[in-house]
């Protein structure tokens, strides 16, 4: 039976409210009142109290004061605010302070009334159901083999979503770092809690059930989490999968490790770097190549999407079509596993595919061009021409002339003065060389022509743009 006491300073507020609920029905008795802070302090002292109704409002000690003395002198009950205010900013104060609920008595009616007492009763036997897990055993250790975790997967994502599922109503909910787990100390269906799972939490939320847990430490447990959970399930999980995720401890402490022949092959930067040769984008040996060694590298999942934005910025305004480039951007952030992105890189490709049929190219010679654009932005502040390019690639000046200009839409000067402009942009406001040596660093000989050729193009002078950038910065 959970003992109860109300805190109101107008004695009829208090009353009605005693006299409004069939407390009994709840497994509630209620076993004193008070009508300000200091007579509530005397009677906790006095009278086993589990669960206290606190007003906010009261003369003396406000109702939140009483809170912060409760949790310091009685820091087993359970604190409810009960009040006129349904304010944010009341409402932030009074979680803060730990209270489980937060009842609004203008909003409290006979049709809302047992929802919200049920509510307040159900949060307190999962409270009492983690405390007794994390009390068991002298180092703390998990004493369920199984557990739910819970990832956000978007800001809107609440923890009160989770309050309202059969697993956490059932079970303990412990808070880590970046997640919520939920040790299963009684069996279910996995079926069941499948199909709960996506029709209360959607897409919000990411789930997975870890098995092998009993008897690890809970701190072990928290750290090996939150270390490497979000990469295990970056690559494990699925696009459109009706299955739970299943993974056991042991295979995520061993998860992420790459042997030393897999390693002398290619790094990560190495992998991401020779990804913008774009081969994987018109070969199809090349890209399960490419596939193949990012599901053994398994890159760090928050890499991908720098990844994605470099290859859009790079070659995006060349290779697609602005509203292909456009709508691949604006789905980076919708990417949340390895499914995803691959998905993503092979629509990628596709889109490349399809510019390199639109230009009548074969796959060599598109291979050829893509080289000489990253040889020439690599080279854009030396002193090169478009011979040398050409001899870079292994193609004859004049075709490379003729090849390049339908590639790229311009000549091969134009493109090179707009990749020397471009760096001239990033070392104006990287460095605080003089103008005319910034000129000379971005392949201009004459640094009158360059500013001249900068106005026109940027529409402000080097000087100007440098200015601008930093008050930005």
């Amino acid at each position: 039976m959970i003992k109860a006491a109300v805190v109101d300073d107008e004695r009829l507020v208090r009353k009605g409210f005693i006299s409004l609920i069939d407390w009994s029905s709840f497994g509630v008795v209620i076993v004193g009142e008070a009508g300000d802070g200091k007579t509530a302090l005397t009677l906790l002292q006095q009278q086993e109290v589990d669960l206290l109704f606190v007003d906010i409002t009261m003369p003396g000690m406000s109702g939140f004061d009483l809170i912060r003395q409760v949790r310091l002198r009685f820091p087993g009950i359970r604190c409810v605010v009960l009040t006129c205010h349904h304010e944010f900013d009341y409402v932030q104060e009074a979680m803060r302070l730990g209270a489980v609920d937060y009842i609004v008595k203008t909003l409290l009616e006979m049709e809302n009334v047992d929802e919200t007492i049920g509510r307040i009763v159900e949060r307190m036997k999962w409270e009492d159901s983690t405390r007794e897990v994390l009390l068991r055993g002298e180092g703390k250790v998990m004493a369920a083999d199984k557990a739910l975790l819970y990832l956000p997967l978007e800001r809107q994502a609440s923890e009160e979503e989770l309050f309202q599922l059969s697993t956490v109503k059932n079970n303990p909910l412990l808070a880590f770092q970046e997640m919520w787990v939920s040790p299963l100390l009684q069996r279910i269906s996995e079926e069941e809690c499948r199909r709960e799972l996506k029709a209360q939490l959607g897409t919000r939320w990411q789930t997975a059930l870890v098995s092998g847990l009993r008897g690890q430490p809970l701190q072990e447990i928290e750290e090996l989490f939150n270390a490497k959970l979000q990469h295990t399930l970056f690559y494990s999980v699925c696009s459109g999968s009706e299955e739970l995720t299943a993974l056991t401890y042991e295979e995520l402490k061993g998860e992420g490790m790459v042997t030393p022949a897999i390693q002398r092959l290619h790094t990560e930067e190495e992998l991401f770097e020779l990804a913008h040769n774009l081969k994987w984008t018109t070969d199809g040996v090349e890209w399960d190549q490419f596939v193949a060694d990012v599901v053994r590298l398994k890159p760090r999942y928050d890499h991908f999407p720098a990844f994605g934005h470099s290859l859009l910025s790079s070659w995006g305004a060349l290779l697609l079509k602005p509203e292909e480039a456009e709508q691949l951007e604006q789905t980076i952030r919708r990417n949340l596993n390895w499914c995803h992105w691959k998905n993503w890189l092979r629509r990628f490709s596709d889109n490349v595919g399809r510019r390199m049929l639109e230009l009548s190219l074969s796959k060599e010679v598109m291979s050829c061009l893509i080289r000489a654009v990253r040889y020439m932005r690599s080279h854009a502040g030396d002193k090169i021409n478009q011979g040398e390019v050409a001899a870079a690639i292994h193609m004859s000046r004049g075709y490379f002339s003729q090849c390049f200009a339908r590639f790229a839409g311009e000549s091969f000067g134009e493109t090179l003065r707009g990749m020397r402009l471009e760096l001239a942009k990033a070392l104006l406001l990287e460095t605080t060389v003089p103008v005319c040596e910034i000129a000379s660093r971005s392949g201009f000989e004459d640094d009158r022509y360059f500013s001249r050729l900068f106005r026109e193009r940027i529409g402000k002078l080097p000087s100007e743009y440098r200015a601008e950038g930093r008050v930005q910065l």
